[in-house]
């Protein structure tokens, strides 16, 4: 019985894994698009968004299964739970690659992107799916240390991120307001997505460790 159990175990945090790495090819796929403004590419991404959704819910379902009939205790427990918790962020972050890939629709044939921008959502893109990434392991085989490796990375993503917002918000700025309105909600796509990510790799943190981890910098009550 425990051995079934802990077979169950495994295939949930395997088919997060999963679930993370469609998440960081619909990124990859998005940035892509939106940098070429490939109508096809991006209505492949749209498609694909169904499929995160089907395994979010078999997670869900998968997770509250073992709840039920299984009455995992401490660590069980934490992983079980955050099985759940970690399906809902890791769908938002496909969602979150469907949002560009929808800006990236409405605005064509017209490029979303102008040239001097590309590098810095090149980086956006970049960032974001290694995150994913990075993720699949954090996932499949939880180590503590993950959380703390990502939210560096997510620093890159913030400052990247108000790189793009200072420049497209600038009296110099050339392409006009509903030019910047789009971009400005584009770089936050990934900005969020990046923070989804962060989110994930805490909880499975807590998972490893049995102690929420916080962020460094923060004071520790006393």
């Amino acid at each position: 019985m425990r051995e079934t159990f802990h077979n169950d175990l495994t295939g949930l945090r395997e088919l997060l894994g999963e679930m993370a790495t469609l998440a960081a090819a619909a990124m990859r796929q998005a940035t892509e698009a939106m940098l070429s403004a490939d109508l096809e590419l991006a209505e492949r991404v749209l498609s694909a968004d169904v499929e995160l959704d089907k395994l979010r819910d078999r997670c869900e379902e998968q997770a509250q299964q073992m709840l039920a009939l299984q009455a995992p205790v401490a660590g069980d427990l934490r992983t079980v739970l955050a099985a759940i918790y970690c399906a809902d962020k890791i769908e938002r972050m496909g969602d979150l690659a469907e949002h560009i890939a929808s800006t990236t629709r409405r605005n064509h044939p017209d490029p979303l992107v102008p040239d001097e921008l590309r590098p810095a959502f090149t980086d956006l893109g970049t960032i974001a799916a290694g995150m994913a990434d990075r993720l699949v392991e954090l996932l499949v085989h939880p180590v503590a240390g993950g959380f703390a490796e990502l939210d560096e990375v997510d620093h890159q993503m913030d400052a990247l991120h108000a790189d793009v917002l200072r420049e497209i918000t600038a009296n110099c700025w050339p392409h006009g307001v509903r030019s910047a309105t789009c971009l400005a909600l584009v770089a936050r796509f990934f900005e969020r997505y990046a923070d989804q990510a962060v989110s994930v790799a805490k909880r499975m943190e807590f998972v490893t460790t049995g102690q929420t981890p916080v962020y460094p910098g923060t004071p520790v009550a006393r």
